[in-house]
């Protein structure tokens, strides 16, 4: 989950020494090299609060009212921020299967991406938006955003028995999961027919690395483990069974670790014999 800064910090940061605002990144973004997840949870704070899906709650409501246009990580916004690879890809796939596009979207909170991209399905022959995510997160978005295309799952079996989905996506999630390469071998198992990764963290040299990531004040006040995956062990573990259609940059672009620097990537893959 990218933070993203509100309308008054863009102001600020053009009339801040830049001495201040390295100080800033510092202490609210990436930072650490953690051994272990049990270590990096112990120095993180709040991920697991109510104050967030509280926050993605109001913040989805209102785009689901008309009154914003677009939220991400709890934030609204005025115009949809696309990202213009995911759309693609989206439409590629519906490409590939008639017209139909029928996609898991892993943690895909309350419906940001479909709602996101919802405007461009509208042609389609058939739409199935399924989210995993957490249960408390299932129950809200039952309540309030369950309809004929969109539907919530806890896990990904029930979903995938339900619906036979074409397509899984994992957009900003996969690196703030205690056990990512565990849940890819699961994914690996369905045989879907296309992955596809937005806003993802790597790193070109060496192991993955563990840090913790602190959500700047102006979204919500929590910090939480992310991984930094190693791009070419992330690439061959999947290259067992998928071919890589599409690398992109993502939307952080070149992310701050300390004194050194990742990416934020995005993939999309085709099951090979597909």
């Amino acid at each position: 989950m990218q933070p993203t800064d509100s309308l008054f910090l863009k102001i600020a940061r053009k009339i801040t020494p830049p001495l201040i605002i390295d100080i800033y990144n510092i202490i609210f973004g990436y930072r650490g090299n953690y051994k272990s997840w049990e270590d990096a949870v112990k120095d993180s704070v709040g991920y697991d609060s109510d104050i967030i899906l509280n926050k993605v709650l109001d913040s989805s409501l209102k785009v689901l009212n008309g009154k914003a246009a677009y939220e991400r990580d709890s934030v609204t916004f005025e115009k949809i921020q696309y990202s213009w690879p995911l759309l693609a890809g989206l439409l590629w796939i519906t490409s590939c299967k008639n017209n139909r596009l029928n996609i898991v979207d892993y943690g895909g909170s309350l419906g940001s991406s479909y709602h996101q991209n919802k405007a461009f399905f509208k042609h389609l022959q058939e739409l199935r938006w399924s989210i995993v995510e957490q249960g408390k997160f299932v129950r809200c978005g039952k309540e309030h955003f369950e309809n004929e295309h969109l539907k919530f799952y806890e896990d990904l079996k029930t979903c995938c028995l339900e619906n036979q989905p074409d397509a899984i996506l994992f957009s900003g999630v996969i690196q703030y999961l205690e056990k990512p390469y565990a849940l890819l071998e699961e994914v690996l198992s369905f045989k879907f027919d296309f992955l596809i990764f937005d806003r993802t963290t790597f790193i070109e040299i060496g192991e993955d690395r563990l840090t913790i990531q602190k959500v700047k004040p102006t979204i919500y006040g929590a910090s939480y483990p992310a991984w930094f995956f190693n791009r070419e062990k992330f690439l061959a573990f999947l290259a067992r069974d998928y071919e890589l259609v599409a690398e992109f940059d993502a939307l952080a672009g070149i992310i701050r670790i300390g004194n050194r620097y990742g990416n934020d990537k995005g993939f999309i893959f085709s099951r090979r014999n597909n």
